[in-house]
């Protein structure tokens, strides 16, 4: 196995994109090459392309993608983009790594090193599991995660002071304010991103059943479909909504203002409710998952909740239990 060559002699190692068509689902945009079906002796370029179309099938977020592609894109440099996949062994991937922390030359902080080995691993357990490979070399590597710090979340006495500030914003007797009660159960309950916070409409909310208010989240990219879903709201959120529509005159957009205005609310409700800690939307998506767990919402069901990968919830997953699991 070689190493990397020049920059210069680098070549594409694997058919991306070609520009002024149409996706291959009829969406404007760049069109993905298609590539043939993948075998045993498939070379390590072409079943790198094939791994990053499935992952684009499922779903998973433009930045997965694009670092994976990367990080195998290393590796097939490393042992030549021609190599068959099925002569790759578990010492060359060993071999791969140690060449990664000590002979390239290039830094490797802890958290590359962790997404490379993750890479692998997801694309060798891939070949392995749609029977390309009759084994996995990447299964006995042994994945030294790196231990990063627990999300902040809030605990139930500081959610119970944040919305009983955000209602004494309801009841102010000279000018009363429902969109700081209205945000706070919105991303208490649902756990939406601020992005996806950002982009709702009114159509995306349905109160034709009284007793299960939903939202539908959407997005126009078809990339991202597999995170479309449907979420309770708060049951209160038609009664807060009709107010806050009196209020700031809303007709379309839930928050037609910047997210930095958005972010300011909660950082002042935080400040107002004495949370030290302060309040972001990260913080209450992090909660509402922590509350679904230990209120027995099977782990899985809070991952298509979060609208999350199965490889991203890997790591957050983890997080959320820890934060949701008995003291030890």
């Amino acid at each position: 196995m070689t190493g990397d060559k020049p920059k210069a002699e680098q070549l594409p190692l694997f058919p991306t994109q070609a520009h002024g068509t149409s996706t291959t689902d009829g969406a404007k945009g760049p069109a993905v090459t298609q590539l043939g079906p993948v075998h045993r002796g498939s070379s390590l370029a072409h079943a790198i392309g094939a791994f990053v179309q499935h992952l684009r099938r499922s779903g998973n977020s433009t930045y997965t993608i694009n670092a994976f592609r990367s990080d195998l894109g290393i590796f097939a440099r490393y042992a030549g983009s021609n190599q068959p996949v099925d002569q790759v062994t578990t010492q060359n991937l060993h071999d791969f790594l140690t060449y990664l922390r000590h002979d390239r030359g290039v830094p490797c902080s802890p958290k590359s090193y962790h997404r490379r080995v993750t890479a692998l691993k997801s694309f060798f357990g891939w070949l392995h599991q749609t029977k390309i490979l009759p084994h996995n070399p990447a299964e006995p590597i042994i994945h030294r995660r790196i231990e990063t710090a627990l999300p902040q979340i809030l605990f139930d006495n500081q959610c119970s002071r944040l919305l009983e500030t955000a209602q004494a914003y309801i009841n102010d007797a000279e000018k009363p304010d429902a969109r700081p009660y209205l945000l706070v159960t919105l991303l208490l309950t649902t756990g939406i991103k601020k992005g996806e916070c950002m982009a709702l409409t009114l159509g995306d909310l349905d109160f034709s059943d009284p007793k299960s208010p939903t939202l539908y989240v959407r997005y126009t990219n078809p990339r991202y479909r597999k995170k479309e879903r449907k979420l309770k709201l708060p049951d209160d959120f038609e009664r807060t909504l009709k107010l806050y529509q009196e209020q700031y005159g809303i007709t379309d957009r839930l928050f037609p203002c910047t997210a930095r205005n958005l972010e300011y609310v909660l950082r002042n409700l935080a400040k107002e409710a004495g949370l030290k800690a302060g309040c972001s939307f990260e913080m209450l998506r992090m909660t509402c998952a922590v509350r679904d767990r230990k209120r027995g919402m099977p782990s899985d069901r809070v991952r298509q909740k979060l609208g999350l990968s199965e490889i991203t919830w890997q790591d957050t997953g983890e997080k959320i239990e820890k934060l949701a699991g008995e003291p030890l």
